[in-house]
């Protein structure tokens, strides 16, 4: 898949100024005469060394470290030039436009270093899916997972289910093509069905951890339910350590759905404050309670708030939810009052029982999660794979009556569906999308 470009690309790859350091990134075939015009000579492979940027009239810009990689050991597989800069905006600017005013230079478009990495073979779609992922990860989970993705761990798994396709399809033809001689026994192929229905378990349990890296990587869902003013606009607020809802005497406040994201145990978990339900005419209040009902039906997990100091009163919520039923305002509780039924109490104004509530959260969120590898899908797009290869796969095995050159073309969709997730072939349509995720500079 290796491509020649024309153009020279060049980004700051650092964020924004000003800063302490700004490393501008350039790549592709001006990378040499830019470096050896703006800093003077070219430094050793990979080794820093300090000089001084000047423009191309001989104005001194600055004293930096620049770093040379050439073509092929560098991220794009390109000639590759770092210049690492004071970070203020002057200065970078001034660089930038000096670059620039190379021929065949130009600033680069987000996502365009490693779309030529990729290009270039250095990385393959899942590492650059991981890197993605790697550079927008809050949380200790979430940085593992696409770690595990960005170093290839994924993708070995992937190459490896390919080779075994392979396999299996070198024994079917052998067994075609010289099935007359004695060096090829007749029965070769039906160990290579036994070794496609182990492999087809091997599929199904990958797709059945999907969810689990879907909760990694996107996050644990939790809707906060309950009638008007049972806490869950408090309980919202207390959970965040701010005030993200507001909160009020009067019932029906909340109308719209809320939103907060917190780092509980290294996974992210995401917490809905959703209006109260009942039964009411007033149309933007009735609105409020369909999201509600709408955003409880994706939730992975519902907190069903009650006011502990009143009647109990839980909402019904639709079947097969998990739910933790959550008792709220325990400081107006007395002693001498019976505690009502409920899995917790808690009260949003001390903040008694709310770590317990982030603790029994994260053990939900485990037990979905579970005992896994991190060599796991995260994405829909490899989940649509996967399912292609599997369903390829049972055909293969269960098509008996079918010519032994037609389940081989099943083995061989199979394979097709699994390099499309590495990006081997068949991707242009993807491309764009993939790499518009990223910040400009990578």
């Amino acid at each position: 898949m290796h491509r020649q470009y024309r153009e020279t690309i060049f980004a700051l790859s650092s964020g924004a100024v000003p800063s302490g350091v700004a490393i501008v990134r350039v790549t592709g075939a001006q990378a040499r005469m830019i470096c050896e015009e703006l800093a003077g000579s070219l430094p050793s492979p990979r080794q820093a060394a300090l000089r001084s940027i000047r423009s191309r009239n001989g104005l001194l810009l600055d004293q930096a470290l620049v770093l040379w990689f050439p073509a092929p050991r560098s991220f794009t597989g390109e000639d590759c030039l770092e210049l690492h800069l004071h970070g203020g905006r002057a200065l970078v600017r001034a660089v930038l436009e000096e670059i620039a005013s190379f021929d065949d230079c130009r600033m680069a478009k987000a996502g365009e270093f490693s779309r030529r990495a990729f290009e270039h073979g250095k990385l393959d779609l899942v590492e650059i899916e991981g890197l993605s992922d790697l550079l927008a990860a809050d949380t200790e989970m979430q940085r593992r997972l696409a770690v595990e993705q960005s170093s290839g761990g994924l993708s070995a798994v992937y190459e490896l289910w390919r080779a075994k396709l392979v396999e299996a399809r070198a024994m079917i033809e052998a067994e075609l093509d010289f099935s007359d001689e004695g060096d090829i026994p007749g029965s070769v192929s039906e160990r290579v069905w036994a070794d496609m229905r182990e492999f087809a378990g091997e599929l199904e349990r990958a797709l059945a951890d999907l969810k689990t890296g879907e909760i990694i990587r996107d996050g644990f869902k939790v809707v906060i339910a309950g009638r008007p003013n049972a806490g869950k606009s408090s309980l919202l607020n207390a959970l965040a350590g701010r005030d993200v809802a507001i909160v009020t005497e009067y019932e029906g406040t909340t109308r719209d759905i809320l939103h907060v994201e917190l780092d509980i145990g290294g996974y992210a978990v995401h917490f809905y404050d959703t209006a109260g339900l009942r039964e009411t005419a007033e149309p933007v209040e009735r609105e409020g309670i369909r999201r509600a009902l709408a955003k409880m039906e994706e939730a992975d997990l519902v907190l069903s708030l009650c006011d502990g100091s009143e009647a109990v009163d839980f909402v019904d919520l639709p079947a097969g939810l998990q739910a933790i039923q959550v008792l709220t305002k325990c400081d107006l509780m007395t002693d001498s009052e019976p505690k009502p039924n409920g899995d917790i109490l808690v009260s949003s104004a001390s903040g008694l029982g709310i770590d317990d509530l982030k603790q029994r959260v994260l053990s939900h969120v485990e037990a979905r999660v579970g005992a896994f590898s991190l060599a796991i899908p995260s994405r829909l797009r490899h989940g649509q794979q996967l399912n292609e290869a599997l369903q390829e796969v049972r055909r293969a095995i269960a098509d008996t009556h079918l010519g032994l050159e037609v389940r081989a073309e099943h083995l061989r969709r199979a394979s097709d569906a699994l390099a499309r997730i590495t990006g081997r072939i068949d991707v242009e349509m993807l491309l764009g999308k993939i790499f518009s995720e990223f910040c400009v500079g990578k």
